[in-house]
């Protein structure tokens, strides 16, 4: 099967393309800047920009399944932000796959809040999901909260305040609740739903363990083997802790504040349907981080280890 692999310089695209090199498919990747990738043994890479349409019906000609795993977290001037990027590179991507016949596309979005109203961060997530579904019906769609690998931007982001705080002080959305997942469980779910029998789906995936993120932050400094005293603030005011957060992260304010702004509520999986149609076998959070420890410590040190 000819598959194609977007955002393949990403974190979850370049996985992902290491997990299905070898399994015998025709496997080909699309990126603005290809040269700058150094991609599996036998994937084929295409210069494409789904922006601006450029490239796309090159890269999806005779494509059967395609991973649409592009997220618009950048800085820009341009009007409507993130958002408006996001929609445009979804049109754009949509009628191209459309018109190259690809029966299936699988896109990994995030968890839909119980609140009335989501953020602006999660709206846009839901909106590409809408476009994609409706331009190719075969199309699969994968919601997730925080995925817990060594090159995911928002475990990193909690892995640095962690290293750098001496004091870990949580803001009011510490109690809100949510269902981190292991990489491994996320990367056997996008390749499941590549090939099973769940088209025109929209699936939640999670990790077997419900936490609040204040429980996340705390077990992570026990994993890395440091004491972080905790201090419960009383308000959260993202836009100040966001950019406080951010600088001390050594993080783009542009990823920590839309992220923040979402943090005003449970985020949890209705994930049963997940689990029998696609088999995934789970691991919990404190296996998910020592993995993701254990391969972020092959590239570079930690300070606080």
């Amino acid at each position: 099967m000819r598959i194609l692999i977007t955002g393949i310089s990403g974190f979850v695209g370049g996985k992902l393309a290491g997990r299905l090199s070898g399994a015998g498919h025709d496997l080909h990747g699309a990126s603005r800047d290809p040269d700058r990738i150094d991609p599996p043994d036998g994937v084929v890479m295409h210069r494409a920009d789904a922006l601006t349409g450029l490239g796309l019906s090159g890269a999806l000609d005779g494509v059967e399944l395609a991973y649409y795993l592009i997220h618009s977290m950048e800085a820009s001037a341009q009007a409507g932000g993130f958002g408006e990027r996001d929609r445009r590179a979804a049109e754009h991507f949509a009628a191209a796959a459309a018109a190259a016949g690809v029966r299936r596309i699988v896109y990994l979005g995030g968890l839909v809040p119980s609140r009335p109203r989501p953020s602006a961060h999660l709206r846009s997530r839901r909106r590409v999901e809408r476009v994609l579904l409706d331009a190719v019906p075969g199309s699969v769609a994968l919601r997730a909260s925080i995925v817990v690998g060594d090159g995911s931007r928002s475990f990193r982001f909690l892995v640095r305040l962690v290293e750098r705080m001496p004091v870990l002080a949580l803001p009011s959305w510490r109690d809100y609740r949510t269902q981190p997942i292991d990489e491994r469980d996320m990367l056997d779910y996008l390749a499941a739903a590549g090939v099973s029998d769940v088209g025109g789906r929209t699936l939640d995936i999670a990790g077997p363990d419900t936490l609040s993120y204040g429980e996340m932050v705390r077990r992570l400094a026990e994993l890395m083997l440091v004491r972080r005293p905790a201090v419960r603030l009383g308000f959260t005011q993202t836009p100040w802790t966001s950019a406080v957060a951010a600088r001390i992260a050594g993080e783009e304010l542009a990823l920590v504040r839309p992220l923040m702004e979402s943090l005003d509520g449970d985020l949890l999986a209705d994930d049963a349907a997940a689990r029998d149609l696609l088999g995934v076998r789970l691991h919990g959070y404190d296996a998910a981080v020592e993995h993701a420890m254990r391969d972020w410590e092959l590239r570079e040190p930690l300070r606080a280890r």
